[in-house]
């Protein structure tokens, strides 16, 4: 059987108008919509079709049918047309970000709160990923006898710095030759994967400092655990949703929520992607069944460093879902490039 262009019309009227309403969707409903132009009793041939093909299902007696998950991917790769936000909208976001303290921190939980309040479901935003940006630059700092800062700086103007304990007996000169050394041997290297065998011709120059040596590269593969933090807001607004009126639902949203380590794991993958979209039992946890994660990347200095999603029921506005990510997406890298640069200069 084939999906021809009156079936695809059909289908999308009924998935649009399953997602307003939450309601099964009968012939009457879709031949009252001035594109259609067709019987009901043609509309209820077709609709038998669809049902066939597994792309609409008939719960429990009732006359309506409603989407199945097959229905949902089909829409999402070839039949919605991707929303565009309102003039007042953008205005929104950009407002909500002006007073916004320069912490990282702190616009990962505002651009989560703004996510949650335009799409109205449960909003989760990645913190950057240092893990997957490169060395650029280090350099040891002398601040008081017995202590200096080091200081690294990556690809994607991420700057740290921290305190380290600097043995007597090494110099200033000395400190200025190891960070330059460093520096050489380790740039264009991921933080995560610093190693001594990286810089041999050091261990051999400073036979009497290893031990500060394994403490600077230590620093280094520590400061990539400071990223990917997952921030959650708007919890409570799928319960909005009578889907969710199911209490076996309901906890099973619950637990996924709880479940944070699955949710940063599933964010850190789709930052390998621009966009991505699970629907239904695509999802990796059974407790995901009934709900869609939609996520969108954010760059920071052209390098894909986080991401941020949505979780909603699987009748997701996936239009305007895909354009709010878009947007924060957007404003959200440019804030944290800005950001990062400005603490370069």
């Amino acid at each position: 059987m084939e999906l021809d262009m009156r079936k695809m019309r059909i289908l999308q009227a009924i998935i649009d108008d399953y997602i307003l309403t939450a309601t099964p969707v009968g012939s009457r409903t879709v031949s009252k919509k001035s594109d259609i132009a067709l019987s009901s009793a043609t509309i209820r041939n077709v609709m038998s079709d669809l049902e066939d093909m597994g792309y609409l299902e008939q719960p429990h007696t009732s006359a309506g049918r409603i989407p199945s998950e097959k229905a949902y991917r089909l829409y999402v790769n070839s039949i919605m047309h991707r929303a565009m936000l309102t003039e007042s909208e953008q205005r929104f976001i950009q407002n909500c970000y002006s007073n916004t303290i320069n912490k990282v921190d702190e616009i990962v939980r505002q651009t989560a709160w703004v996510l949650s309040n335009m799409t109205k479901y449960t909003s989760l935003v990645l913190s950057p990923n240092i893990n997957a940006v490169k060395l650029k630059h280090i350099q040891l700092v002398p601040v008081t006898e017995g202590k200096a800062l080091v200081v690294i700086v990556t690809d994607a103007g991420i700057t740290r710095d921290y305190m380290i304990r600097v043995p007597r007996d090494i110099t200033t000169e000395q400190l200025e030759r190891i960070s330059r050394i460093l520096t050489e041997r380790l740039r264009n290297k991921r933080l995560d994967t610093v190693n001594q065998e990286e810089i041999p011709e050091l261990y051999i120059i400073m036979k009497e400092q290893r031990d500060f040596l394994n403490d600077t590269l230590d620093t280094v593969r520590k400061s990539a655990e400071n990223g990917s933090k997952l921030e959650l807001s708007g919890t409570n607004n799928m319960l909005n949703y009578p889907e969710y009126s199911d209490m076996d639902k309901a906890r099973s949203f619950l637990n996924v929520i709880e479940s944070k380590d699955m949710l940063r794991n599933m964010l850190t993958e789709a930052t390998k992607v621009e966009f991505s979209v699970t629907i239904g039992t695509e999802n990796p946890s059974e407790d995901m069944k009934d709900c869609s994660l939609v996520t969108a990347t954010y760059k920071v200095g052209g390098t894909p460093l986080g991401s941020l999603g949505v979780i909603g029921p699987t009748r997701m506005d996936y239009a305007r879902v895909l354009a709010v990510l878009g947007q924060l997406g957007k404003s959200l890298g440019t804030i944290l490039t800005n950001m990062f640069e400005e603490e370069q200069r």
